[in-house]
């Protein structure tokens, strides 16, 4: 039987540097802490083994359950739009195997990440413990209707598409917090930054995107 080649870790560490630089940089990702954010959490844990080899390419990648994770460009784009800061508490909504949330872990002070799926659930929360991103925790609920027992967050970010930004997200956003969402129909959405003021809640078009459904009682049924 003819051996199945597996990349060091050099050569991933040698992809990831490539894809910050081409990928993001290039392309137009400025904020320096998103990329280097990027260059230190490596993507291969958390996509298929199957697919490990092509984990730094310029696209999404299945993880089972008919998921994906994101692209690492979208995910940039994402992080750098939702302005994390140091002392910042983060929810991620679909939080697939954990990848984005190891990145905003990088840049916040916790996050909480939620998944509906519990097998990916439980693979986000072994992945996330064998990296040690201990600030991390994985719930498996619905994720449209947010943490309201763990409000409010500074920033929220929905790794999914929903008709329109979950009431119970707006809700659960603290005052002078930020909400990124990908608003459209099941084929093509914008990104959407949402900000809360004392004033009330400004929306603001980012860029167009293609994401899955965000299935739940605030997002698509079925």
């Amino acid at each position: 039987m003819q051996a199945t080649y597996r990349a060091i870790p050099e050569d991933f560490a040698r992809q990831r540097a490539r894809m910050v630089e081409e990928q993001l940089r290039n392309r137009g990702i400025r904020d320096e802490r998103v990329l280097a954010a990027m260059a230190r959490v490596p993507r291969e844990p958390f996509v298929d083994p199957h697919y490990q080899q092509q984990a730094y390419d310029d696209n999404p990648l299945p993880i089972g359950e008919g998921q994906t994770i994101s692209q690492p460009f979208m995910v940039a784009t994402m992080v750098e739009a939702l302005q994390v800061e140091p002392s910042n508490r983060v929810l991620e909504v679909g939080g697939g195997t954990g990848y984005e949330a190891a990145i905003l872990a990088e840049l916040a002070a916790e996050v909480w990440t939620v998944e509906r799926i519990a097998v990916l659930a439980n693979r986000a929360r072994d992945i996330l413990q064998r990296l040690g991103y201990s600030t991390v925790h994985v719930v498996c609920a619905d994720g449209s209707l947010g943490l309201p027992e763990r409000a409010p967050f500074d920033r929220i970010l929905v790794a999914a598409s929903a008709p329109q930004a979950p009431p119970s997200l707006i809700d659960q956003l603290a005052i002078g917090g930020r909400l990124v969402v990908p608003v459209g129909n099941r084929i093509e959405q914008q990104l959407q930054v949402i900000r809360k003021t004392e004033e009330g809640v400004v929306a603001s078009p980012y860029v167009l995107c293609s994401f899955v459904p965000l299935l739940g009682v605030e997002g698509w049924r079925t």
